[in-house]
């Protein structure tokens, strides 16, 4: 079992610069796929590829607002997405 921040340092050193996250990432892709991080496990091997699923799935502008710690702003875009 892997906390949040050794997935974060683990991640990092394996991907390439456009791959890269960070804690605000990690923390919205918990939100938005709650049953991959069950209990704070955030096992390399099983949590790793549906986060680069994820992370790749977002435009730049999405990665952006939840850098900036604007969840209000990211569900409203999302919202809009799914109409």
């Amino acid at each position: 079992m892997t906390n949040k921040e050794k997935f974060l340092t683990e991640h990092n050193k394996l991907s390439p610069l456009a791959l890269q996250a960070t804690i605000r990432l990690l923390s919205r892709f918990e939100i938005d796929k709650p049953a991959l991080c069950k209990k704070g496990n955030w096992s390399i091997e099983k949590s790793r590829r549906p986060f680069i699923m994820w992370l790749t799935s977002l435009k730049p502008k999405e990665i952006k607002i939840i850098n900036n710690g604007d969840s209000q702003k990211y569900e409203k875009l999302t919202q809009s997405k799914q109409k």
